[in-house]
């Protein structure tokens, strides 16, 4: 009987680096001359993922995160991982606005992937395990082309593919 290989597939985000990029954002905040005094500000709940932005504008509030997003991608997180919420009328005429980062895959999106693999009729099993899924196949190869089969996929955050055995 052939060994079975198998690889991970999960949706993970590094905190440390969110955090260092929330670190340069907001000091460019308070260094950069049209946002200096526009009474907006960048909060980070590390423990819960979640970023805040209160700004007197929506204007504002959209550089704000723009800010934040360009760090973000020089730390190279994926801009898939953090879903913006919708911009919310706060007190004093400010605006807030809520994003939150997505670690781990979502019941729904892991069948979505479970069902694409099942029909490409791949020769492979894939298995929801909690946040992650497991794909197991006889052949290395059939799981190759599993991998290139999924990075050609968007399904709306970033798939890593980990203990590939």
């Amino acid at each position: 009987m052939a060994k079975e290989s198998s690889f991970d597939i999960v949706s993970e985000v590094d905190l440390q680096e969110v955090d260092n990029a929330y670190q340069q954002a907001k000091k460019e905040l308070l260094q950069r001359y049209d946002l200096k005094d526009s009474g907006a500000t960048l909060e980070f709940e590390k423990g819960a993922g979640k970023f805040t932005v209160k700004a007197p504008s929506d204007f504002v509030c959209k550089q704000v995160v723009d800010v934040l997003n360009t760090k973000l991608i020089r730390r190279n997180v994926d801009l898939s991982a953090v879903h913006w919420g919708d911009d919310q009328a706060a007190s004093g005429m400010t605006v807030r606005r809520e994003g939150v980062i997505v670690q781990g895959i979502e019941t729904d999106t892991a069948r979505k992937i479970s069902k694409d693999i099942r029909d490409q009729k791949f020769k492979a099993k894939p298995l929801i395990e909690g946040d992650k899924l497991r794909v197991s196949s006889a052949s290395r190869d059939e799981l190759q082309k599993v991998i290139a089969f999924l990075k050609e996929k968007d399904y709306g955050l970033p798939l890593q593919y980990v203990n590939y055995r």
